[in-house]
């Protein structure tokens, strides 16, 4: 039987790590959604445009970044190779070890990414004209960003949590059908994984095929040529 690749769980040190982290951007992030609520007029019309825009932001951000790790890039760089590349080539080859991951283990990095970022969001002015929007834009930003990873977990799982299932349904985060199309190879389409919201507009404008175009006319690198070779590794190719 084929040994298919899966992912080191990490050290007690960095599940303690991830977890701080985890509790961290969480307890910020509600301490700017407290921030924002408690303004004297809380409630105007453009809060739900704003918050929806945040949330489109975040799910385009996961396209760009899984789009560059699945397509750029070799295994054995320094630093970003272990942390970020190897995790996308390990899930193309062995989707179903994503799911044995606890959610330390899959939102920790995420998280500790998001806390820099909610961090200046509650340097924000809220009384100047622009504060509020900039801080409402920004919630839904890192907030549905810092779940994309437990988003994209839950895609993967044949019977997700019922409350899941139906945002999932409904259309507010990333749904199991949804996702399957990039599972597809060779893996080249539907990349934002955070609601899913922005992957047929990039794909009607051909996005990711003109930029992939470009840098190989500038750089003369292959797209997903580092993809191929761990499914040549594996015995993976159709």
């Amino acid at each position: 039987m084929r040994q298919l690749p899966a992912l080191d769980r990490g050290s007690r040190a960095q599940q303690i790590f991830w977890g701080l982290s985890i509790a961290v951007a969480l307890g910020a992030l509600a301490a700017l959604a407290l921030r924002i609520a408690l303004r004297p007029d809380p409630w105007q019309w453009w809060i739900p445009l704003a918050l929806a825009g945040g949330i489109a932001a975040a799910d385009l951000g996961s396209g760009l970044v899984h789009w560059g790790a699945d397509t750029w890039g070799r295994d054995d760089l320094p630093i970003v190779g272990e942390r970020l590349l190897v995790p996308f080539r390990v899930h193309h080859i062995n989707p179903d070890d994503f799911l044995r991951r606890s959610f330390i283990d899959t939102n920790g990095d995420v998280a500790l990414v998001t806390i820099p970022a909610i961090a200046g969001l509650l340097l924000v002015p809220l009384e100047t004209g622009w504060g509020r929007p900039v801080a409402v834009f920004g919630l839904g930003l890192c907030g549905f960003g810092m779940m994309t990873n437990q988003i994209h977990q839950w895609a993967h799982m044949p019977s997700p949590p019922v409350a899941v299932r139906l945002l999932q349904d409904c259309g507010v985060i990333l749904g199991r059908a949804e996702h399957a199309t990039h599972h597809a190879r060779p893996y080249d389409a539907h990349y934002c994984i955070t609601t899913g919201w922005c992957n047929r507009p990039i794909e009607a404008l051909g996005l990711f095929r003109r930029l992939e175009s470009g840098i190989t006319r500038v750089t003369g690198a292959r797209p997903r040529h580092d993809d191929e070779r761990y499914e040549e590794r594996y015995g993976m190719q159709a």
